[in-house]
């Protein structure tokens, strides 16, 4: 789906049932860049999302008549492998935990904070000065301009934070990680989130990478953190 050209601005779809808050946040896009649309419903939503082939979906958890976490669901389901970013009202662990079940790769709150919302925006969006094509482990190779990883020749597609988590596993062979370090690393910002979050990220890892039953690489180190090893 993420098929915007080196030519062309990146483009943020905007699904937003509020017309006010809708149009807020497209000017603010628009006045940093971007090029957007907007979707003022679900069906809306699934259609631009195949139709304007955006590089970031911003979708409010609270649809008319739908939920935005049943969207992202749908979207990832269908393959859809651009950020996802989930507007929320609340910011508590069972939030955060539904908002990466979903797909998601992040959210942020309301009150809708122009400054804060762009510094997300920016960060999904950055270009990727990676000089390095691919990284291996074993088996294991992620490709670092596709994002995605492969294993026994199976490819396997991952969210952004997904691919960050991964990345920064694999660029640390063998090498323990507090959850602290992970944080730092993945997020790049002043995220206060729980190991719990990190622990659902990496269960959805370990269940795309080692589904055809594959030897376990991500290991737990209790009580500290994770590390990337054979057994």
């Amino acid at each position: 789906m993420n098929t915007a050209t080196l030519d062309q601005s990146p483009r943020v779809l905007v699904v937003e049932t509020d017309e006010t808050l809708a149009q807020h946040v497209s000017s603010d896009l628009r006045e940093s860049g971007y090029e957007t649309a907007i979707a003022v419903d679900y069906a809306t939503g699934i259609r631009q999302a195949k139709e304007f082939q955006p590089s970031l979906i911003v979708i409010d958890r609270m649809l008319a008549g739908e939920s935005g976490l049943t969207l992202c669901n749908y979207l990832r389901t269908g393959g859809a492998r651009m950020p996802v970013l989930l507007m929320m009202a609340r910011d508590l662990v069972d939030d955060r935990i539904a908002c990466l079940e979903a797909g998601a790769d992040d959210y942020f709150l309301k009150p809708y904070r122009t400054e804060e919302f762009l510094r997300l925006v920016r960060l999904y969006l950055k270009p990727d000065t990676s000089t390095s094509e691919q990284l291996r482990f074993t088996d294991l190779v992620l490709d670092l301009a596709t994002r995605r990883a492969i294993r026994q020749e199976r490819v396997i597609d991952l969210t952004m934070k997904e691919f960050e988590l991964l990345k920064c596993l694999m660029e640390h062979p063998r090498e323990v990680l507090t959850r602290e370090q992970i944080l730092e690393s993945v997020w790049g910002y002043d995220f206060m989130g729980e190991s719990n979050v990190i622990e659902v990220y990496i269960r959805y890892l370990r269940l795309k990478i080692e589904d055809d039953g594959e030897k376990r690489l991500i290991q737990t180190v209790r009580g500290v953190g994770y590390v990337l090893r054979e057994a």
